[in-house]
């Protein structure tokens, strides 16, 4: 929880420091006392200005997590797809995975992708070449 000092009160709010003391003393603005000084909630502080409490801001995070099946691919046709999907992620950044599920009998493969939005999309476009090839 993030608290002021009425210092940093009267700062933030343009007023002298006896005038937040004087609220914090008559009980309009919540404070803890602590020693010798009150520490006001950033909570208390919104709410007696009026102001929203916001919650901290986080970045945004996006990520992809997508399957990519190919019907009908040989052996040789997927061992080369992969190596060559592999290769292209050789010094990519962390985040991304790729992994491959071969079904030999049915002829069958399962790419999945997860990671962030545009390493995934370079893998997706590496795939779509070569399935095209």
């Amino acid at each position: 929880m993030e608290q002021y000092t009425v210092e940093q009160v009267a700062d933030l709010l343009g007023l002298h420091v006896k005038t937040v003391r004087n609220y914090v003393r008559d009980g309009r603005l919540p404070a803890v006392r602590i020693g010798r000084q009150y520490r006001i909630a950033k909570e208390d502080l919104a709410a007696f200005t009026g102001l929203p409490v916001s919650a901290p801001a986080r970045p945004r995070h996006a990520e992809v997590s997508g399957i990519v099946q190919i019907d009908g691919i040989a052996r040789r046709d997927m061992d080369r797809l992969s190596t060559m999907v592999m290769g292209s992620l050789t010094g990519r950044p962390n985040g991304l995975r790729v992994q491959f599920v071969y079904d030999e009998e049915r002829e069958h493969l399962k790419i999945v992708v997860l990671g962030g939005l545009e390493e995934s999309a370079q893998v997706l476009r590496i795939i779509d070449a070569l399935v095209r090839d």
